[in-house]
């Protein structure tokens, strides 16, 4: 499937990019760099446009680059933001409720719950109103770089030569492993139910609970009608269950936790909005480039969703390189040195930060500072990518 904005010609001397991968990180780089004057391609291998996992949560710092994006309105419309977060108890008795950290500043919601599909859904519509041309379908078969341009071969049978070439094609990147980079995800040993559901209205922040038969059973509103569920579990291989069977062991773990999980437990009912993942993680330590094609989003990192911020760091990755590109008159290894020096120290305090807390989860560590950690990481984030 070939899409096509409208727009008018672009001249011989415009910066043309390609992006691969139609997610979080390569929209986001798509709109920035159209924006600013360049000719994007971006492909997609999927046939359509779609999101695995029922639900995302996006935390303020990530909320700054949607707003940078000119999608927050639509986002926060079709979202539920929120300022609070609780802990409670698996009897459900609530601990403590507190203002979450709002890490992209005052005048934005602390946090925000939507559908995955529907940020996928505004962020590629997005890219095609900044003039991107979107082709769907499409696998990059080769890159071929000669330090001038990159001549990319596709799936399709074409070929286009780029300026640049970025690689935002997700967790098990064929970029990188095309690039000769041999860094792949690791289980960290953890397993993760995602549950989408309809929101009783008792639910309208996260609240977490540490503890019980599960390492963290939470939920978060994505909507005024939806909101998803998750419970954390030693990581098992659930490939032979039936979406049945899965919707059945889910409401066995369910039932061990209360409160708000009472409400959401009569709402489990659909087993096709069941997800089931292992936690991951992975980062590329030297430089995300090699010549004129660089990683970004998860194709460079992933961490496990413990501190909610693997869409957030795609999005700054994004945000971080179109700045750099569009204020700088070559690409080269001076512009790359410093994405690295703005991103890397970054990242990888959060991927971190990310696996200590699943770390501390398995081992059952009661010392560990849970609350010292937050705020440090939250701290960091605040201050703009």
């Amino acid at each position: 499937m070939h899409v096509e904005a409208e727009g008018g010609d672009v001249s011989s001397e415009t910066l043309r990019v390609l992006v691969i991968g139609g997610g979080v990180a390569g929209c986001a780089a798509g709109i920035l760099l159209s924006r600013g004057g360049a000719a994007v391609d971006l492909v997609e291998q999927q046939a359509s446009v779609t999101a695995l996992g029922s639900g995302i949560t996006l935390q303020g710092n990530a909320l700054r680059v949607l707003r940078e994006l000119r999608v927050l309105d639509e986002v926060l419309e079709r979202g539920f933001p929120f300022e609070m977060v609780g802990l409670r108890t698996p009897a459900g008795d609530l601990l403590a409720a507190f203002p979450d950290f709002k890490t992209g500043g005052p005048d934005l919601p602390a946090a925000l719950g939507m559908r995955r599909p529907e940020l996928a859904r505004i962020l590629v519509e997005a890219a095609l109103a900044s003039g991107v041309t979107v082709r769907l379908g499409t696998t990059v078969l080769a890159l071929d770089d000669d330090d001038a341009t990159v001549l990319g071969t596709f799936s399709d049978a074409t070929t286009s030569r780029y300026d640049l070439v970025i690689g935002a094609d997700g967790v098990n990147s064929l970029t990188r492993r095309q690039l000769g980079i041999d860094n792949e995800p690791v289980p960290l040993g953890m397993g993760i139910f995602r549950i989408f559901c309809e929101r009783p209205a008792s639910i309208d922040r996260t609240d977490l609970i540490y503890g019980g038969l599960c390492y963290i059973a939470g939920f978060c509103p994505t909507s005024e009608e939806s909101m998803y569920a998750y419970l954390i579990e030693d990581s098992h291989d659930r490939t032979a269950m039936s979406p049945e069977e899965l919707l059945s062991l889910v409401r066995e773990l369910a039932g061990h936790y209360h409160g708000p999980w009472d409400d959401i437990s009569e709402r489990l009912v659909d087993a096709s909005q069941i997800n089931y993942t292992w936690f991951e993680t992975h980062l590329v330590g030297g430089p995300w480039n090699r010549g004129r094609v660089v990683l970004i989003g998860d194709a460079a990192h992933s961490c496990p969703p413990t501190l909610a911020q693997g869409a957030a760091m795609a999005l700054e990755d994004a945000s971080v390189l179109a700045e750099l590109v569009l204020s700088r008159a070559e690409i080269d290894d001076e512009l790359f040195a410093l994405f690295m020096d703005r991103r890397y120290e970054r990242v990888k305090t959060v991927v971190d930060n990310s696996v200590q807390l699943c770390t501390w989860l398995l081992e059952h560590n009661q010392e560990a500072d849970l609350p010292g950690m937050f705020a440090r990481n939250a701290a960091m984030l605040t201050a703009p990518a």
